[in-house]
């Protein structure tokens, strides 16, 4: 056997899997709570509030940090990149936005406006852009992305990381020098709490031309990970796991404090801003807490990763617009949000792992839903674990050493 084999970073795998996962409970919690949303239960109400809040700082930075990662491994091949990357990120968007959205908007329009039109006859206005679905001055914008908005994010990303690698060759190896010890995780919070402080200019938006909240936190979190994939980033995450999650937790708590006593009282200034530095130190400490957690318990191979890798991006271009389709499937059956609530996320991850099983064997669609033949699964490519340091110690030593878009956490679409 040839010991020169770089070994692959599985646990990047296991967080991009969780993290796309958890995104199918939290959309199917926004058919239950206040916040807005395209389609809303008659019995949404603030119970599951507290627990929506828990993912909601850092679940899509996580998905970021770790496709800046996936960016600079794929950097590191020889051959092409703009164009196979371009295809795999925009035939999903233009399908998407095409087939796979269309009825989450006809069903906005439905419950929100009492729109009559069937779904044929709303196709042809969603296509040919109409923007006649108002209320008031809040008219649903056709076509529409949604849910497939973190596609032309990470295509735009990806294109200036390129750029960047091009024209500062020596970036990562600079970067890599300034990893030392758990004051560096304590800085890279910074851009984070001061990009949170900027949300009363910049509301999150979801519009890729003016979205600049997003992008200072979603492109700085790329960046993080497309110059520290080879670092000793994750060893530091991983010696100070247990520091972040406490602080974590606390947070959330506070967090939970504050948009329960303050948040609809007009809060002061201090207090505003305060939750805002707060919100970033969250979203932080959270990612620390799951990248050190997942090196430490998650970085083993087998097959359930590897069938996993390429299903879950399936998942994430069909979940939201199942979840949608089957709360008007079991409408008819009245059932209570404790029972419809478990039914909806188990019928969701079912209906789409079967959708992936089906697609992969289908060439044409399956690079419409961006599946990857089974030589190229997504996911992190290998790399040398000798690559590895903090502090300037080899990683073999260093493991021995063991940390939304507004001021609620939702994003808004057509508000009810």
């Amino acid at each position: 056997m040839d010991t020169t084999t770089p070994s692959r970073h599985h646990f990047l795998d296991w967080l991009r899997i969780i993290a796309f996962g958890l995104l199918v409970p939290y959309h199917v919690g926004m058919y239950y709570v206040t916040w807005d949303w395209h389609v809303k239960s008659a019995a949404a109400s603030s119970t599951i509030e507290p627990l929506m809040l828990i993912t909601a700082p850092w679940r899509m930075g996580l998905l970021f940090l770790i496709s800046g990662a996936a960016t600079q491994f794929m950097l590191g091949r020889a051959g092409r990149f703009v164009r196979p990357r371009s295809r795999r990120l925009l035939w999903p968007l233009l399908f998407g936005m095409l087939v796979v959205v269309p009825p989450q908007s006809y069903y906005e329009v439905v419950t929100k406006l009492a729109y009559g039109g069937s779904y044929a006859d709303f196709l042809p206005l969603y296509l040919r852009g109409y923007h006649g679905f108002c209320r008031g001055t809040d008219c649903l914008s056709l076509p529409t992305w949604n849910h497939l908005w973190f596609l032309p994010y990470l295509w735009a990303y990806t294109m200036l990381g390129w750029a960047l690698w091009k024209l500062w060759p020596d970036g990562r190896e600079k970067f890599e020098r300034l990893i030392g010890d758990g004051r560096t995780l304590l800085l890279l919070a910074v851009p984070l709490m001061a990009a949170r402080l900027t949300l009363t200019l910049f509301p999150s938006t979801h519009n890729l031309t003016a979205d600049w909240y997003n992008h200072l936190q979603y492109f700085y979190l790329f960046l993080l990970g497309l110059l520290g994939a080879r670092s000793g980033l994750w060893v530091l995450m991983q010696r100070w796991r247990w520091q972040a999650l406490g602080f974590a937790v606390l947070a959330w708590a506070l967090l939970l404090a504050y948009f329960k006593h303050y948040a609809s009282q007009d809060p002061s200034t201090a207090m505003l801003y305060g939750q805002r530095l707060l919100w970033g130190a969250f979203e932080w400490s959270a990612i620390v807490a799951a990248c050190g957690h997942a090196r430490q318990c998650l970085d083993f191979d087998n097959a359930a990763r590897r069938w996993l890798t390429p299903a879950i991006f399936c998942l994430y271009v069909f979940h939201q617009t199942v979840i949608v389709l089957l709360t008007r499937a079991l409408l008819p059956l009245g059932l209570p949000p404790v029972a419809e609530g478990p039914l909806l996320i188990a019928l969701t991850f079912a209906i789409c792992l079967a959708l992936y099983a089906l697609l992969r064997r289908v060439p044409v669609l399956r690079e419409f839903v961006g599946i990857a033949p089974p030589r190229q699964a997504a996911g992190p490519s290998p790399i040398s674990a000798a690559t590895l340091t903090v502090a300037g110690l080899p990683q073999a030593r260093a493991a021995q050493v063991q940390v939304g878009g507004s001021d609620r956490p939702c994003t808004r679409e057509l508000r009810g």
